[in-house]
């Protein structure tokens, strides 16, 4: 049995992954967020506010004896204040530090804790951005977490490599999505964020990807890790992309 576990699930990419996956009889997911919207004999929900460390850190994954494979995909993920600095919520500081950038550090240190001495195939994949790997006003503090969540997956990656580990890590940039989070990113104010009309446009002229085809292009990842060169790697490194 293939196991998976994803954070973020109920929404955006995150329910588009889960509800892909589960169309496999032979994939059971685990997913973890604040609310529940997948609803499957073989989806088992978590109810979990990534912003609260206290909870994460209570989180336990389960034993899988009869684990072929088990894969974690780190997806949740918010923008925060989309401001200059000076002028951004110190709560919302902390709350997306957390979410985006220390729960996922959290999860993959458990994760790899439980299942490291298994025989099954381990894979971890990182949701991370381009706005990670480039600097873009008024998204300070996501493009910093992003850019953690990176490093965080090199350094996993040599560590492995080191371990003599079958661990594989990737920290993948999904593109552009149709989501909630760039609802938010196009209610900024454009004196805090000056590339505003370009997410405007973006949306307007249809060039928003829809979560579904992510998830399905992340699910290629999934089943073939290889595709990715290295540890940072994009949605746009497909070969049909």
């Amino acid at each position: 049995m293939n196991y998976y576990f994803i954070t973020g699930s109920s929404k955006g990419l995150g329910k588009a992954l889960v509800e892909l996956l589960l169309e496999d009889e032979g994939h059971v997911v685990f997913g973890a967020a604040r609310s529940q919207s997948v609803q499957h004999p073989r989806y088992h929900h978590q109810q979990l506010d990534l912003a609260d460390l206290d909870q994460v850190t209570g989180y336990r994954f389960p034993e899988l004896p009869d684990a072929e494979t088990v894969v974690l995909v780190n997806n949740a993920g918010i923008v925060g204040d989309v401001k200059h600095a000076g002028n951004i919520d110190n709560e919302q500081i902390i709350t997306c530090y957390n979410t985006n950038l220390i729960a996922p550090a959290i999860l993959c240190n458990n994760f790899i804790k439980t299942y490291g001495g298994s025989s099954a195939k381990k894979l971890i994949i990182n949701i991370s951005s381009g706005a990670g790997r480039h600097p873009i006003d008024g998204w300070n503090v996501y493009c910093s977490t992003k850019a953690g969540l990176d490093m965080f997956s090199r350094v996993v990656h040599e560590e492995s490599r080191i371990d003599r580990s079958d661990l594989i890590i990737l920290s993948l940039a999904p593109g552009i999505i149709d989501t909630g989070m760039q609802s938010e990113i196009r209610s900024a104010d454009q004196t805090d964020f000056s590339g505003l009309e370009k997410f405007v446009a973006y949306k307007a002229n249809g060039d928003l990807a829809a979560p579904e085809l992510t998830a399905k292009q992340v699910l290629r990842f999934i089943r073939e890790p290889q595709l990715a060169a290295e540890v940072l790697c994009s949605v746009r490194d497909l070969p049909d992309a």
